[in-house]
C-alpha cells in the first residue's frame, strides 16, 4: 500500500504544503552561501580559489552524494531520511555564517550539504506517492519548491546582513527542526523491508548502463545549461554589457530566471497525462534555444529581454521533474537511487563539467 493511499485527501495536501515547505526551506540555505561570500572574503581574508573551493565543497556536499543516499532511501525509508536530512541541513547550514574560521566552515558545509542530499530523493518519493495518478504534476510541485528556496535564500540572509544582524542567522535553524518534526510525524510509516531482497550497491553503477543512464546524460546537459546561465549571465553583463556589479538588471535576470524555472516545472508537469512525456521533455529542452538566444542578443533591461529570461527558465527546467519520474519508473526496485542520479547527480557533474 502507499502512502497516497494510507492517507486521506485532506491530510494528503496537508502532507504536500508541508512538504513544499520543506523543500523551500531546505534549498534556501545552498544559495545564501553566494551572498555571503565578499564577507567571508573580508573576515577571513580568503583568496578567490579558497572561496571557489568552498562553493564546490557544498555543491558536491548537497548534489554528487544523492545517488548514495537515495540507497539508502530504498533501504531505511524515506519519513526517516526526510526528517533527518532537513533537521541537518538546516542546524548545521544556519551556524556558515557565523563560523569561527576557514576550516570549520568548510566542515560546516560539508556535512550541512549531506543532509540536504539525504532529503531530496525522500522528498520526491514521498511527493510522487502522495500525487497517485497525478506523479509529474505532485513532483513538479516539489521541485518547484526547491526553485522558490533557491531564490528567496540570497533575500533573507541578505536582509540579515544588510542590518548587520548575521549573528541571528542560527535561528533559521528553528523552522527546519520544526519541519523535521513535523514530517517524521505526518507521513505514514512504510511496511518493513523484506530482509531476504537482495541490497544494492551505495552506487550502483549498472543504472547509468540502460535507459536511466541515457537520462542521466540528457539530465547533465540540460543543468548544464541551467549552471551556465545562472553562473554565466551576470559575469557576462558586468564585463561585455558594461553594466555595474549591482545594477538591478544583474539581480532581476537571476530571480525571474529561477522564479520561472519552478512555474515551468509546474506548467509541463501538468500536462503530463496529456501529451507524450518523452515530447515534453524533448520539446521544452529544444524549445529553450529560442530565449537562450534572445537572452543574448536583445538589450539588457528591454521588457523583451526579461520575456526571454523567464521563457529561458520555464523551459530548461520544464522537464526536470518529468525526467525524474520516468526515472523513477524505469527503475522501480531503486527509485532513490535513480531520484538522486537525476537530482543530484546531473547537478553535480554539471557544475564540474561548467568549469570547461
Amino acid at each position: 500500500m502507499t502512502t497516497a493511499t494510507r492517507v486521506s485527501a485532506g491530510s494528503a495536501f496537508g502532507l504536500t504544503g508541508l512538504l513544499f515547505f520543506s523543500h523551500a526551506l531546505n534549498d534556501s540555505f545552498s544559495s545564501m552561501l553566494s551572498v555571503l561570500l565578499p564577507s567571508l572574503q573580508i573576515r577571513f581574508g580568503l583568496t578567490e580559489t579558497a572561496l571557489a573551493l568552498l562553493v564546490a565543497v557544498l555543491s558536491f556536499s548537497t548534489s554528487v552524494t544523492q545517488p548514495i543516499f537515495g540507497n539508502l532511501v530504498d533501504r531505511y525509508g524515506r519519513r526517516l531520511m526526510a526528517s533527518v536530512g532537513i533537521a541537518t541541513s538546516s542546524v548545521l547550514l544556519s551556524l556558515m555564517a557565523v563560523a569561527p574560521s576557514p576550516l570549520l566552515l568548510m566542515l560546516i558545509l560539508a556535512f550541512g550539504g549531506l543532509g540536504s542530499a539525504a532529503f531530496h530523493p525522500a522528498g520526491t518519493g514521498i511527493a510522487r506517492a502522495l500525487g497517485g495518478g497525478r506523479a509529474g504534476l505532485a513532483v513538479s510541485l516539489f521541485s518547484a519548491a526547491g526553485t522558490f528556496g533557491l531564490a528567496m535564500g540570497p533575500l533573507v540572509i541578505g536582509w540579515l546582513l544588510m542590518r548587520d544582524a548575521l549573528s541571528f542567522s542560527p535561528l533559521l535553524m528553528l523552522p527546519g527542526l520544526l519541519s523535521a518534526l513535523l514530517l517524521y510525524r505526518a507521513i505514514p510509516a512504510e511496511p518493513p523491508r523484506n530482509p531476504d531482497a537482495p541490497r544494492r550497491r551505495l552506487f550502483d553503477v549498472s543504472l547509468l548502463r540502460g535507459p536511466v543512464g541515457v537520462l542521466v546524460s540528457s539530465g547533465i546537459l540540460r543543468s548544464m545549461s541551467y549552471t551556465a546561465f545562472a553562473n554565466g549571465v551576470p559575469l557576462w553583463l558586468v564585463s561585455q554589457r558594461g553594466f555595474a556589479v549591482d545594477a538591478p538588471v544583474v539581480f532581476w535576470s537571476l530571480t525571474l530566471f529561477s522564479l520561472s524555472a519552478g512555474v515551468g516545472g509546474i506548467l509541463i508537469g501538468s500536462l503530463d497525462r496529456r501529451f507524450s512525456r518523452s515530447w515534453l521533455i524533448s520539446g521544452s529542452m529544444l524549445g529553450a534555444l529560442i530565449p537562450l538566444l534572445g537572452v543574448v542578443f536583445l538589450a539588457p533591461g528591454s521588457a523583451a529581454y526579461y520575456l526571454a529570461v523567464v521563457l529561458a527558465g520555464a523551459l530548461v527546467n520544464g522537464g526536470l521533474p518529468l525526467m525524474v519520474v520516468a526515472g523513477q519508473d524505469l527503475a522501480p526496485e531503486a527509485m532513490g537511487s535513480a531520484t538522486g542520479l537525476l537530482m543530484g547527480f546531473t547537478w553535480g557533474s554539471a557544475g564540474v563539467l561548467y568549469i570547461g
